[in-house]
């Protein structure tokens, strides 16, 4: 087992110390230089190190309760893989959407590849059009409505 608990432990302290409660200085360092994520929601489809805090930074003003929670994690090697849950209130603009005051609850998977302690990369799928539905922002398929009523 070549360094997956410390693999772990990184990733684990990215969403939490960083991610959930926005600490930039875990970030710098716990992101390599030449990080990328790869990302369907990420413009142009990958984002470096500093896009990335951004992207976080922007998120937490429209959501500034929201909070990742890591369901379950794997690592082989160096890849450490989490299915997670996110929640959240739109409390502030988010892409262009005024706050809605509604909460969300989504899924996501994210694979990260560390190397020597850092974050080299990341490969993140989220259920952004979900969150957009619960939001009100983006309308439910007529099916899906009856199903819930």
């Amino acid at each position: 087992m070549e360094h997956v608990d410390e693999n772990k432990e990184v990733v684990n302290r990215l969403i939490n110390e960083f991610v959930n409660e926005g600490d930039e200085a875990v970030a710098d360092e716990l992101l390599a230089q030449d990080y990328v994520r790869y990302d369907p929601d990420a413009p142009s489809g990958a984002q470096g190190p500093e896009e990335f805090k951004e992207m976080i930074q922007m998120f937490g003003e429209a959501f500034p309760d929201a909070e990742v929670t890591i369901e379950e994690m794997i690592g082989e090697g160096d890849l450490v893989v989490f299915r997670g849950t996110e929640t959240g209130t739109h409390e502030g603009d988010f892409m262009g959407h005024e706050p809605t005051g509604q909460t969300f609850e989504i899924s996501g998977l994210a694979m990260h590849r560390v190397e020597d302690g850092e974050i080299t990369q990341t490969w993140a799928n989220w259920d952004m059009l979900g969150m957009m539905q619960q939001l009100g922002v983006v309308p439910m398929p007529d099916d899906l409505i009856e199903m819930t009523e």
